[in-house]
């Protein structure tokens, strides 16, 4: 049950506590598989989430892998039943560790999707610059997003997503385009390795949830994959992001939660997004490069020297 207060914020910000096609948001308390039996088949156009990776941490219980490759099929059979024909599932996983040894979750995952005769149409490479620090191996520094369609016949649209041109003012140097520019004005598509800096302690969009993923990450998928008005599901809700990322851009958006503390934290992000309060890392934003920040106070040659000469370039 949820408590008095959170049940005053679902009324205030308009959030259903379970599904209803009239609602735009839907937030559920509890497993995952009860939200989805309630919704009718072919409903969501895009499912986005990040599911447990088993590794321990708060809000899981860690398993055998094989325990949790078939709790996994599961809720995947059931998210393949409420995506419509022209939907996109796009599931981020990153690597099981177990005494060391690491086992890429989206192998393991792999004849899971494959069963459900799903077509994979990329395997996104997200890269950040920072996380755990590891001694017996090289630093984990990527977690990977695998995007499935139900049918050649989806929805993908590049413009909204189109980054800015390597080389704008390139033209074509023969042929009956000779001068003119070469490239789209609008921007070239983004590719499939994305350098976006995961959600740490100095992020403007850090919550107390342990593993949360920024909102630019979402954004690409609901903007390529959705048009307004449509439903966007994660049935592994943690802080809310992708109920934000949907409903910043007029598309409805549904999730579940089985932890009471983190659907207050959705709640209170909605709260301050409807109150246009929300900090969020703009999409398309430069990574952070300390080179290019000059020191607020006087330096002496020889520490600006040694500033100079560190090799930054690895962010």
């Amino acid at each position: 049950m949820l408590t008095p207060s959170l049940k005053k914020q679902f009324k205030k910000l308009k959030i259903s506590p379970s599904f209803n096609l009239r609602a735009n948001k839907v937030v559920y308390y509890g497993d995952c598989l009860k939200l989805l039996k309630q919704i009718p088949d072919e409903t969501a156009q895009l499912i986005i989430t990040s599911p447990p990776y088993n590794i321990g941490k708060e809000y899981e219980r860690k398993l055998k892998l094989n325990h949790y490759v078939e709790q996994q099929e599961t809720v995947i059979k059931e998210c393949v039943r409420v995506l419509s024909q022209k939907g996109s599932l796009c599931w981020q996983v990153g690597n099981y560790v177990n005494k060391g040894e690491i086992i890429p979750l989206d192998v393991a995952l792999a004849p899971v999707f494959q069963s459900c005769r799903l077509k994979m149409r990329n395997r996104i490479i997200w890269h950040f610059a920072h996380g755990l620090h590891c001694a017996k191996r090289f630093s984990g520094r990527y977690e990977t997003i695998l995007w499935f369609t139900k049918s050649d016949n989806y929805t993908f649209n590049l413009d909204p997503v189109r980054v800015p041109q390597k080389y704008p003012n390139k033209k074509y140097f023969k042929g009956p385009k000779t001068g003119q520019y070469s490239c789209n004005p609008l921007g070239k598509n983004p590719g499939d390795l994305w350098q976006i800096p995961n959600v740490k302690n100095n992020h403007v969009e850090k919550t107390d949830y342990p593993c949360q993923f920024p909102v630019e990450l979402a954004e690409p998928f609901v903007l390529s994959m959705t048009n307004k008005g449509d439903w966007v599901l994660d049935p592994f809700l943690g802080s809310g992001t992708s109920l934000i990322a949907g409903i910043k851009h007029g598309r409805k958006a549904m999730g579940a939660e089985v932890n009471k503390k983190y659907i207050k934290i959705t709640c209170d992000r909605m709260d301050q997004f409807e109150k246009g309060l929300l900090k969020t890392r703009p999409m398309n934003t430069p990574i952070y490069d300390p080179k290019t920040i000059k020191p607020n106070r006087p330096v002496s040659p020889e520490q600006e020297s040694l500033f100079n000469s560190v090799d930054l370039s690895f962010r």
